[in-house]
């Protein structure tokens, strides 16, 4: 650590702040709500910035409670103070804060607020894992996103593909992702990304796969989706597994691993895994060397249950006769 440098930061934080404070002082006696408010909150972003979580949050908890302040203001706090527990990573602060904000558009507030809302709504989404929830509030912003302060545009569209594509059906992604203008226009500059949301849309699996390699390292390095890198792996190769699997009623496994573009022994392995917990509807053919789809009929699935459930009732009222007779 340089001592020096860090002496002469803090230095010039405490000198910004004794500034603020003398502004505040000045606001509060010569001028109005406005000049006060704004002071305030100009505080609590030095503060923010200073990495320094519970007084940030105190900054901004005053700027909120300060008289006169519209529903508009109470939200620019609440969104200040998400972005704060975003970069701590404190998810339950976020969930709280992202409440509160919902029950505050509710009573009131303007649409490009609430627009914002969606954004950061859908940000913590993406951080717990809740993909087709953030997906849905990120096609709803495509042509509305303003929450710059949070991300670029390029970075919004990045998001938006990598939900779509686990979270979303094959009609769906080609409506509202493939087909849309604003994607499009943005998508052009991320190769890797491009050429994963249309390769595995035309059942190119072999370019799908290597897109989807480059794609999970930029997760990797992402503050939001780092930690599910490699459930995105996993729900992107099942993904694609059961698209292909749809077209087939029994394949030969040495010819889907080249499809695929791996080896076969890896594709056995990862099929059996998969088939295994229920993630798949096929079997394996080990002797034959073949994978043989089980596609669910859901009406014959729903006669079983409705079977099933009836011929529990019957038992309940048989059981509920006897103690009624005796």
């Amino acid at each position: 650590m340089d001592s020096a440098l860090l002496k002469k930061m803090k230095a010039a934080n405490e000198a910004r702040l004794q500034e603020i404070e003398v502004a505040i002082k000045d606001a509060i006696e010569n001028e109005g709500d406005m000049e006060v408010r704004d002071a305030t909150m100009a505080k609590a972003q030095i503060l923010a910035r200073t990495a320094d979580k519970a007084t940030a949050i105190a900054g901004y908890e005053e700027a909120e409670k300060l008289p006169k302040t519209t529903s508009g203001q109470k939200l620019d706090c609440r969104f200040h103070l998400m972005r704060v527990g975003m970069f701590w990573g404190d998810i339950p602060m976020v969930e709280s804060h992202v409440k509160v904000c919902q029950e505050v558009i509710e009573k009131g507030g303007d649409w490009e607020r609430r627009n914002r809302l969606k954004v950061y709504e859908a940000t913590y989404l993406l951080s717990i894992r809740s993909f087709k929830k953030a997906a849905t509030l990120l096609l709803e912003s495509i042509s509305t996103f303003t929450a710059t302060e949070m991300y670029s545009y390029d970075q919004f569209v990045f998001y938006t593909v990598v939900c779509a594509t686990i979270a979303l059906d094959r009609k769906t992604i080609r409506e509202k992702v493939i087909n849309a203008p604003e994607i499009l226009q943005v998508v052009e500059n991320a190769p890797a990304l491009q050429k994963m949301m249309t390769s595995l849309y035309k059942c190119c699996y072999r370019d799908f796969f290597a897109a989807l390699v480059d794609v999970v390292d930029q997760l990797h390095l992402d503050p939001h989706l780092a930690p599910h890198a490699r459930y995105f792996l996993r729900q992107a190769r099942i993904v694609a597994y059961t698209q292909y699997l749809e077209s087939y009623h029994t394949v030969e496994l040495s010819s889907m691993a080249a499809t695929f573009g791996v080896g076969a022994a890896f594709l056995d392995s990862e099929l059996s895994e998969l088939v295994a917990c229920g993630r798949l509807s096929c079997k394996i053919d080990k002797v034959k060397g073949v994978v043989c789809s089980n596609r669910p009929d859901s009406k014959n699935a729903l006669y079983q249950q409705t079977i099933k459930q009836g011929d529990a009732l019957l038992n309940r009222i048989q059981k509920l006769s006897r103690v009624i007779t005796i």
